[in-house]
């Protein structure tokens, strides 16, 4: 069994270990209930007479388990940017435009809240960096009674699953931004969940996945509901990804 500090390189100019200082997210303000996401969707893009299609997108609403969408597009934006609901209508000129303004915006505040939980002096110029609204401030070695540290950076690893390719995918076209997610992803994670575990933990001598933190990306219900079968979790290791799941 290899020790934590042996995995530490030698070479790291800090004496700890690399160290996640501050988390921050934000969102848009236009918050729309999952629970009438479908009418809204419909109204917006003038299909309200399509009531098979519209029930079972309800359907498919329901069992997603989010309770709550953050969304910039407001109703108003929509109707003054008509072709951003019209089927494969031109709209990325205006979709860019929102982007443009939008997005460094998010990434600011959330940049700026991570900053704040740090502790350290507000140096949004040093220290602004996001994908998409999210911002993690790493450091080492964390000053006493200012920094506040989260988590420790021990080890990383990856796993290449063969037969996936295709799984997931996104295009920009001039419509916007059209994706694609294959029903087969939730199989394809599940099975492959115990190996990248094991390659990923072994090393540490760590085989019981219930003794440890779990942060899981919210991908989707059927794919958390089958890992968390697979590693034969307690339910409530995946409790905080269920919530950013839900909200």
């Amino acid at each position: 069994m290899v020790a934590v500090n042996d995995i530490r390189k030698v070479q790291q100019r800090a004496e700890g270990p690399a160290t996640v200082l501050a988390i921050g997210t934000a969102n848009p303000p236009n918050c729309i209930d999952q629970s009438t996401y479908a009418d809204y969707y419909f109204r917006v893009t003038n299909s309200e007479h399509m009531t098979d299609l519209k029930k079972k997108f309800k359907r498919i609403c329901e069992r997603t388990m989010i309770k709550n969408r953050h969304m910039y597009l407001t109703e108003e934006i929509l109707k003054e940017n008509p072709n951003m609901c019209a089927y494969k209508a031109p709209s990325l000129d205006a979709r860019e435009d929102m982007m443009i303004r939008e997005v460094p915006r998010v990434g600011k505040e959330a940049a700026t809240k991570a900053i704040k939980e740090w502790g350290q002096p507000i140096l949004v110029g040093q220290a602004l960096f996001a994908d998409g609204a999210a911002a993690i401030i790493i450091g080492s070695d964390p000053v006493p009674e200012v920094e506040k540290p989260i988590f420790e950076l021990v080890s990383t690893d990856q796993k290449l699953v063969p037969g996936s390719h295709g799984a997931i995918g996104g295009l920009l076209r001039e419509v916007g931004l059209t994706f694609y997610l294959n029903k087969s992803v939730p199989d394809i994670i599940s099975q492959n969940i115990n190996e990248a575990l094991s390659k990923a933990f072994d090393p540490l001598g760590i085989s019981d996945y219930n003794s440890i933190f779990w942060i899981a990306h919210p991908g989707g219900r059927a794919i958390l509901d089958q890992v968390e079968q697979k590693v034969n979790l307690k339910p409530e290791k995946m409790k905080a990804t269920r919530d950013v799941l839900s909200n």
